[in-house]
């Protein structure tokens, strides 16, 4: 019961950390249009990030609350995910510097989010 205590308090905290950020988003793409290009719409743009936060402060608390296997076995595949992101988007670093299409950091996160997730199947499947 305790658990699932756990994930309801989470998944609360990020559901409500991602609405007030795409209200927040969906505001600023909005506004921006009419701007000029100058330090008020390049703010506006990165707005978003700041209820942002409330998504990396929900994942934290997430974190501290689970227990020390869980941590271990996230931190693992973070880790994992996060060198295999690097060693693909370095590759394609250099595909770009031979012709390849540049493509935008905005491909980076679900790179990382794929891997992250193989990673969690792949180890689901092999500790049965």
């Amino acid at each position: 019961m305790h658990e699932q205590k756990i994930i309801r308090r989470y998944q609360l905290e990020m559901t409500g950390a991602f609405i007030l950020y795409a209200l927040v988003l969906v505001l600023s793409l909005n506004v921006s249009k009419h701007l000029p290009d100058g330090i008020g719409r390049t703010l506006l743009m990165v707005s978003p990030m700041v209820p942002f936060l409330f998504v990396v402060w929900a994942i934290v608390r997430q974190i501290r609350r689970a227990d020390e296997y869980c941590r271990l076995q996230s931190l693992e595949a973070i880790a994992i995910a996060a060198a295999i992101t690097a060693g693909l988007t370095f590759t394609y670093g250099f595909l770009e510097i031979a012709g390849f299409p540049r493509l935008s950091m905005f491909t980076v996160w679900p790179v990382m989010g794929g891997v992250w997730c193989v990673i969690a199947v792949v180890r689901r499947w092999t500790e049965r």
